[in-house]
């Protein structure tokens, strides 16, 4: 066990430390965005139907899916820097793999090799930023985060874009190399030195926490887009996975799947706002380019252009929602931001049948807006909750949440779609302002909870100086 840790790093190494933590989440990000805009220009290079190409994207995030748990059980036992920077070697390797790749089987397979390396940084990424800001300054570090992420979402279909006009698809992975050298390089030096806890590890409970993870999402989306029957059995099955690591890892310290952090009210309330939201989110990223190209007759480029004030005004909105989550309870703050949320969806459900691009941009930007008010206080909740020893599973559990969350969102509209095509649009987005609305319920019923919270601190405060 090791002792009490140095509250954050001193500067300048604290801005080296994020400079090399936001390059690796921005490398991650981009990747993704540059990605899902590039597939059918990949598709149609390597001779692969739309359907197989999917898997360019599947094997990648479905490897995060299965890995990001473990990991970070790994990363409090060993060390978070011990994990993350093998993590940076990884995917800038997969990245190289798949700009070289000549056919799809070698893209997917390079892609699962990104896929390891990502779900080493994203698992580690809240940690690592635990122990570089001081407590007092954590909800400020991580609205930064969130503004990175943002910035990175938005300019990443324009700059897949760009990318294609100039040159060929195995560009768009080339550009992580720099970036992954760069960041590596900072982090060796700079990232908080690597601090071992007193945290078992589970092989089997790591197993069952994979099958859990990876056969309840690759089974939703198998249910919802091909093949029901097969789906459903791999949800089960998934589902199994649970029970049975539930039953083997109750009562124990510090167990991989982090039930002793979820026991904790505060943690579990700020989980499932997380969830809900996110599905929210995707629920709506997912059906409205349907909307905007099917139904309104908008461009492929008007069309990214409609949905970047959401990412614009969520960036504007984190950078200043961290620094107020230092004062003010994330429960209140979440709560407004979801609201707002909710009542730009509802709006968005009712936008007509031939509706200006004004119209449209204000409603995503105050979509934005609000669940950038919601996000980092809540991130900023789940990570100062846990125990520190437990900061990698905090991280992990908080990656799981918003990815859970996207998954759900991603099958509801694959569900809908099947069962009614394109014209439930409207009814998913008035779905997502419901969730979003529920969502802010439960945001809200955390302000008992951070209310106790700060009585207690302020007691212990008063004691001590008694």
């Amino acid at each position: 066990m090791t002792s009490d840790a140095p509250d954050g790093l001193p500067i300048p190494r604290r801005y080296r430390s994020m400079a090399a933590i936001w390059l690796a989440l921005a490398m991650a990000v981009l990747d993704g965005a540059i990605a899902n805009v590039a597939l059918p220009t990949i598709a149609a290079d390597l001779g692969a139907s739309p359907a197989t190409s999917v898997w360019v994207i599947n094997a990648y995030q479905l490897t995060i899916t299965v890995l990001l748990l473990p990991l970070a059980a790994l990363g409090d036992k060993l060390g978070y820097r011990r994990v993350y920077l093998p993590g940076l070697v990884l995917f800038t390797i997969g990245s190289a793999g798949c700009a070289l790749s000549h056919s799809l089987g070698m893209l997917i397979a390079a892609r699962v090799f990104q896929g390891v390396g990502a779900a080493c940084i994203m698992s580690m990424n809240a940690a690592l930023v635990r122990d570089t800001y001081p407590a007092r300054m954590l909800g400020r570090a991580i609205g930064y985060n969130a503004m990175v992420l943002s910035a990175c979402a938005a300019a990443g279909p324009s700059i897949a874009s760009l990318i294609l006009t100039l040159g060929k698809w195995p560009w768009l992975f080339l550009i992580n190399l720099p970036i992954g050298v760069a960041a590596l390089a900072i982090g060796r030096k700079a990232l908080p030195d690597p601090r071992r806890h007193d945290v078992a590890l589970d092989a089997p409970a790591g197993l069952l926490a994979a099958g859990m993870m990876g056969l309840t999402v690759f089974g939703g989306e198998l249910a919802a887009r091909a093949d029901g029957k097969v789906g459903a059995a791999l949800v089960a099955a998934g589902i199994a996975c649970a029970v049975l690591l539930v039953r083997r890892k109750k009562g124990k310290d510090a167990p991989l799947f982090p039930l002793d952090l979820l026991g904790i009210r505060l943690f579990r309330l700020s989980i499932m706002t997380s969830v809900i939201s996110f599905a929210a989110q995707m629920l709506t990223f997912v059906a409205l380019p349907f909307l905007l190209q099917s139904v309104l007759g908008r461009s492929v480029v008007a069309t990214g252009l409609l949905m970047t004030p959401w990412p614009i005004a969520l960036g504007i909105a984190a950078s200043f929602s961290g620094r107020l989550a230092d004062k003010v309870p994330s429960g209140l703050l979440g709560g407004i931001g979801l609201a707002l949320m909710a009542v730009a969806l509802f709006a968005l459900a009712h936008l007509g049948s031939a509706p200006s691009n004004f119209a449209i941009g204000w409603r995503m930007a105050l979509a934005g807006l609000g669940f950038g008010l919601f996000q980092s206080p809540n991130n900023r909740t789940i990570v100062a909750t846990a125990p520190r020893r437990r900061s990698g599973a905090a991280g992990g559990m908080l990656a799981t949440a918003r990815l859970t969350g996207q998954t759900i969102g991603a099958v509801t509209v694959a569900a809908a779609f099947h069962l009614a095509g394109v014209k439930a649009t409207p009814t998913l987005f008035l779905a997502a302002s419901i969730a979003s609305l529920a969502a802010a319920a439960v945001s809200l019923l955390r302000l008992g909870e951070q209310a106790g919270a700060k009585r207690a601190a302020d007691q212990h405060h008063a004691a001590l100086l008694d």
